[in-house]
């Protein structure tokens, strides 16, 4: 009889631990089904960085910490004397604490058709000076887009980043 009594309660017992395991499953798996229902998955675009918008682009960064962040390190200005020369204040940095190599683009604002330069890879802790244009332009004051991208070790595009930039030729 004490036989039948404890095969019984173990018998209960498992029946009662496999009721609260699979009442367990069913709600994380609730959980989880709503919670990416009830928030749409943001649509990630990119964004082109002023002196106006800074601060709140860099709160925005604070909030998402991915692999892949980069600091910008550069002149937000860059003069030339002339269109085809070496500017004498351009200067880009992939600061040593950054994730990636990078390379960028410049290109003009109102046509990004239009590529004013390519750089070379930049490695983390490189820094890229004596830069001058692939296209000459004539004197004036241009405002640009540096395009800045982030790679993995076999050169792949890992994502983007645009910062302003004005350009100035001086004759």
């Amino acid at each position: 009889m004490d036989r039948q009594k404890n095969n019984r309660k173990r018998r209960v017992f498992i029946c009662v631990t496999v009721v609260i395991v699979a009442t367990l499953i069913g709600i994380i798996i609730y959980l989880l089904l709503s919670r990416n229902s009830e928030e749409p998955e943001k649509e990630r675009r990119n964004v082109v960085i002023t002196p106006e918008n800074v601060e709140s682009v860099l709160e925005e960064l604070d909030e998402i910490q991915e692999q892949g962040y980069y600091t910008v390190t550069m002149n937000p200005t860059w003069h030339f004397e002339a269109g085809n020369e070496i500017s004498y204040d351009a200067v880009v940095e992939n600061v040593a604490t950054n994730t990636n190599d990078v390379y960028f683009d410049i290109v003009m604002e109102e046509d990004e058709e239009k590529v004013l330069y390519k750089s070379p890879v930049i490695p983390r802790g490189g820094r890229l000076e004596e830069i001058a244009f692939d296209e000459p332009l004539s004197a004036g004051t241009y405002n640009c887009v540096v395009i800045y991208y982030l790679i993995d070790e076999n050169q792949n595009t890992l994502s983007t980043l645009r910062v302003a930039l004005k350009v100035i030729v001086e004759g």
